[in-house]
């Protein structure tokens, strides 16, 4: 659905003009309000990752640490405060033009809350994925590090994660996301908190397939691994608010294949980039 000149003028839509669709209290509101979450969840976090230092939680960490008891529900919920510790901070702009769009309709806030909830279901909900690996890595023997698979497999997902940045559906999927009121438009699901959380959930899956492989990155450095969580989170906030990151994602992505290549020649490649923060 093409961006109607009603809701921009005659300005670009990009992150940057978002931060102008509404009045600035209401704006400071609603991006303090999301940075507050994410800072609330990264306490969360770090804690978390202190009691879980001396455990597993990443394949580079195999052989160097103790077997992970964590279990299936509490990994989601880790997962779940992960995931609004990482993407809250780039879901800004997608949330300032859904309330711009609820402004015009007279609807008020909830609706918006509603499409937050929903864009961090989608996250949430897909750590069921990367729960399967980690139930196979977390109890891997010491032996399993002097392998010659491990560090082939997980350089594999470093050199994955590095080579969708290249992919056609990964530009399409953050040009979508890099243009905030025509994402909002064309997933509008309708009025009221239904609506809002439907809008915020089709917005979850176009956001999942512009950084589930970037995400995967912690299955080999660690998924509690402070220094990779602050790094890919910038990485996350850039693609969400520059309109021109696609080359900078690129970068990063060929440094990924770099080091995953680095990775499966050098094991000890891998367990330093593991360690890194962890």
């Amino acid at each position: 659905m093409a961006t109607p000149n009603v809701f921009i003028g005659d300005r670009p839509d990009t992150p940057a003009t978002s931060y102008r669709l509404l009045p600035t209290g209401r704006t400071a509101a609603i991006a303090g309000g999301l940075a507050v979450l994410a800072a609330l969840a990264w306490a969360y976090v770090v804690r978390d990752a202190s009691a879980m230092s001396d455990m597993v939680h990443g394949l580079g960490q195999v052989g160097q640490r103790m077997p992970n008891e964590m279990g299936v529900v509490a990994f989601l919920e880790m997962w779940a405060v992960m995931m609004a510790a990482m993407m809250a901070p780039a879901v800004i702009p997608a949330v300032l033009a859904h309330q711009a769009v609820l402004r015009r309709r007279d609807e008020g806030v909830a609706p918006s809350v509603a499409f937050v909830v929903g864009f961090l279901a989608v996250w949430s909900l897909v750590g069921a994925a990367y729960l399967i690996p980690f139930l196979w890595f977390r109890d891997l023997t010491a032996g399993a590090a002097d392998s010659w698979w491990l560090p082939v497999v997980a350089g594999a997902v470093l050199v994955l994660a590095g080579a969708y940045q290249f992919s056609p559906w990964k530009a399409h999927c953050q040009q979508s996301c890099c243009a905030p009121v025509g994402l909002v438009l064309r997933h509008d699901a309708g009025k009221g908190t239904v609506g809002g959380l439907r809008t915020g959930l089709a917005h979850g899956f176009e956001c999942l397939g512009c950084c589930w492989a970037l995400m995967a990155v912690l299955l080999t450095v660690g998924l509690m691994n402070i220094f990779w969580m602050l790094g890919l989170t910038l990485v996350f906030v850039a693609e969400k608010h520059w309109p021109q990151a696609l080359l900078f994602g690129r970068i990063f992505g060929a440094a990924l294949i770099v080091l995953g290549l680095a990775a499966m020649a050098w094991p000890g490649v891998l367990h330093t980039i593991s360690a890194a923060g962890a």
